[in-house]
């Protein structure tokens, strides 16, 4: 059943009206977007041609006058503080060895013996706990070491492919004779 929906000429005349109105108003509506895009477009260009004249020199001259010497001035001051540690270390070491080298010596022992006999600890005889240590250590070494052995050549048959079931000819069919 369809409805003959019949306006009024009046009617008719309003929404013809409303209607261009809307249209205008569309229409202006899209001039407005497409200038304040090209407006937008413009500001980011400027904006970046402002970033390299202006702000890139500042932050580079910053950079030059504030961060780099003060980076140049760290390296140099870590450079001398390591030197100079491993000078002292050195030094320091060295003269650990150097005297554990000369109270170890015979003569030294002797002559300290004698002006002050207490004064010398008594020589170690026989093993002492780094050579349990170290025997230790040899022994897990050398377990480590079998076990990886073992765990090479074990026999796993999910790791092993026979040779013969490569070269045997397919069950079915004769082996071709050689001519």
């Amino acid at each position: 059943m369809e409805v003959d929906m019949s306006l009024s000429r009046k009617r008719r005349k309003e929404l013809k009206r409303l209607r261009s109105t809307a249209e205008e108003l569309w229409g202006d509506q899209r001039d407005v977007l497409d200038r304040s895009s090209s407006v937008a477009r413009e500001a980011s260009r400027q904006l970046n041609l402002l970033a390299r004249e202006e702000v890139v020199p500042r932050v580079r001259t910053g950079y030059d006058s504030y961060v780099r010497p003060g980076m140049d001035q760290a390296r140099t001051f870590a450079r001398n503080a390591g030197s100079q540690v491993e000078r002292t270390l050195g030094s320091a070491l060295g003269s650990v060895l150097s005297i554990g080298d000369i109270a170890n010596d015979t003569r030294v022992r002797r002559a300290v013996q004698r002006v002050a006999p207490s004064a010398l600890p008594p020589e170690k005889k026989g093993a002492g706990v780094g050579t349990y240590l170290a025997i230790g250590a040899g022994i897990v070494a050398a377990a480590g070491v079998a076990y990886a052995v073992w765990q090479t050549f074990r026999a796993d048959d999910e790791l092993w492919v026979a040779e013969d079931d490569q070269d045997a000819p397919s069950s079915g069919s004769a082996p071709s004779p050689v001519i």
